[in-house]
């Protein structure tokens, strides 16, 4: 049964939902919502059930999920705090079941679930990339070893279905078989974007920025999606609500992705620590890169030679290799991408009724990942 917020009317919400109708457009709250306020307040509502979760480990993986998580140093001491992520999936699993008129308790399940995949897929993502660093300190497999690192994430990914498919109600099953299809679809995008990394910059063999697109979908904004979709299915949403807020959840993934790849060339390394210009170091094919490739004049053919040369970049190359990438239109067009995708997820959240005060909410998060630090 759903549980109406006192500041949303019952009767409002009920009629809405029977007609079909999208929700009228609504009056902004009197005070301004603080994202970070709003991602704070569901870290604290899910961090007990997480903790849980993660304590039902062996404890050597549970001490890698732990170190992950940012929640301890290497040995299980304590740490301070300031490594913990921001808990973007597990806050859209809370809002989404606010935002179908639910208590934000009843999507916990989802949320630690959700919240363990993704701590799942960096440690594996972070090996097969060869990434050394996450959140200013050492990753798990640099810290631990590879093999360690492969069995903690093993453990999560099992913890999470365990989690989902030990909760009790009528939407357990749909609820294992949502995460099941979202696990395939972070498969299919991983292993898109690794065969991504052997394809010329250049010529018909060359990635197009639409096949970045749906790598991305697939990659980020499937588990964005599964958050948001478990957060208004264990809120007892109808059917048409949960896929609209699935959709939402997948354009926000992609708009996500656009960020983190203009955070991977010009973010602050005290924000992302990871050195500046460190993908293009690598020579990762990122949504600015692809787009900048996808013009034509004197600026696009120095990148692609650039990109093209045998010989790793070395500092002055990189530095010319960001500016050719921003002169050619690269980072406005990824700017545009991101945008164009936070629309269209404001597009699927106003196209079903739900509560007021947790759609500005997520709003609130819209804008706040659209400008994190560069």
């Amino acid at each position: 049964m759903i549980v109406i917020p006192t500041a949303v009317s019952a009767g409002t919400v009920r009629t809405a939902a029977s007609s079909g109708k999208a929700a009228p457009p609504e009056t902004a709250p009197q005070a301004a919502v603080s994202a970070p306020r709003v991602l704070a307040r569901c870290r604290d509502l899910v961090r007990p059930s997480l903790s849980a979760a993660i304590g039902r480990l062996h404890p050597w993986p549970g001490e890698m999920a732990a170190f992950s998580l940012g929640w301890c140093e290497v040995g299980g001491a304590p740490a301070d705090g300031s490594f913990e992520g921001k808990g973007v999936r597990q806050t859209l699993a809370v809002l989404c079941a606010e935002a179908a008129g639910a208590p934000g308790e009843s999507a916990v399940a989802g949320a630690v679930a959700v919240e363990l995949i993704h701590t799942f897929s960096l440690l594996h993502d972070d090996i097969m990339d060869g990434d050394g660093t996450r959140r200013q300190r050492e990753t798990v497999w640099k810290a631990y070893g590879t093999g360690p690192a492969v069995l903690a994430g093993d453990a999560l990914f099992a913890l999470a279905v365990q989690t989902l498919a030990e909760t009790p109600g009528p939407y357990t099953a749909a609820a294992v078989g949502r995460l099941s299809e979202t696990l395939s679809g972070l498969v299919r995008g991983q292993a898109e974007d690794l065969l991504f990394a052997a394809r010329p910059w250049t010529g018909p063999e060359a990635v197009r920025t639409d096949e970045y697109r749906a790598m991305a979908e697939l990659k980020t904004g499937t588990l964005l999606g599964c958050a948001a979709a478990l957060g208004g299915l264990l809120g007892g949403a109808p059917a048409r609500t949960v896929a609209a807020l699935d959709r939402a959840g997948r354009h926000l993934g992609v708009a996500f992705q656009a960020v983190d790849d203009l955070l991977g060339i010009w973010g602050d390394p005290a924000v992302t620590g990871k050195p500046v210009h460190s993908d293009l170091r690598q020579q990762k094919k990122t949504y600015p890169v692809l787009a900048a490739l996808a013009g034509d004049g004197p600026p696009t053919r120095e990148l692609a030679a650039l990109l093209d040369s045998p010989l790793p970049l070395d500092d002055a190359g990189t530095v010319r290799a960001a500016a050719l990438v921003e002169a050619c239109g690269g980072r406005t067009a990824t700017l545009d991408e991101a945008r164009h995708h936070l629309d269209a997820a404001r597009v699927c959240l106003r196209s079903v009724p739900l509560a007021p005060r947790a759609t500005s909410e997520i709003e609130a998060l819209l804008g706040f990942l659209l400008h994190r630090r560069m």
